[in-house]
């Protein structure tokens, strides 16, 4: 008897911490991919350090990585009038759902099962709005949002480990210029 094909899964990569522990416990039940979408990384310079982080531990741990693109005027408008917002605000929300609405349409478009993102391991972030988020995106783009939450059993915590193990980069903020 053969092996049922596992499904596969894009899914939305902030920055290689997070993602470090959160995709290879996904490989155990999918084929991932990793998707770097970040237009609210500032400045530049930082948004090139993260997606070398990540492009480090892709070769490292040996998955594949698609990178979206970089346009900070399109998510610049986005947040217009939310600059002021605190972290976990308006501001974020609207962040969050531009990532992961950009995600489940890449997912779609290149013909994978679901979407997800790693940002459930932040502990900055709020896991009841990223997947109010993503089962929003989930009807409206067609295409399974996978609830997770990477916190869970200590994930924040491992991915803490293994970063420092690997020695990859730890930033010190979100990403955006509001939140450093």
């Amino acid at each position: 008897m053969k092996n049922k094909p596992k499904p596969t899964i894009l899914i939305h990569i902030c920055c290689a911490p997070d993602v470090i522990f959160s995709l290879p416990l996904l490989r155990r039940e999918y084929k991932v991919v990793g998707y770097f979408f970040n237009p609210n990384i500032f400045p530049k310079e930082e948004y090139i350090k993260r997606l070398n982080e990540v492009k480090k531990l892709s070769q490292l741990q040996k998955w594949q990585l698609i990178k979206g693109k970089y346009n900070q005027k399109k998510w610049f408008s986005l947040i217009r009038g939310y600059e002021n917002e605190p972290e976990e605000g308006k501001r974020c929300e609207i962040c969050i759902g531009h990532s992961l609405l950009e995600t489940a349409r890449k997912a779609k478009e290149l013909g994978f099962d679901c979407f997800t993102t790693t940002l459930t391991n932040s502990p900055k972030k709020r896991i009841e709005m990223i997947t109010k988020l993503g089962f929003q995106i989930e009807k409206k783009i067609n295409i399974k949002y996978l609830e997770t939450n990477f916190k869970k059993n200590n994930g924040y915590l491992k991915s803490v480990r293994m970063s420092k193990k690997l020695n990859i980069y730890r930033q010190s903020y979100c990403g955006c210029k509001y939140s450093k």
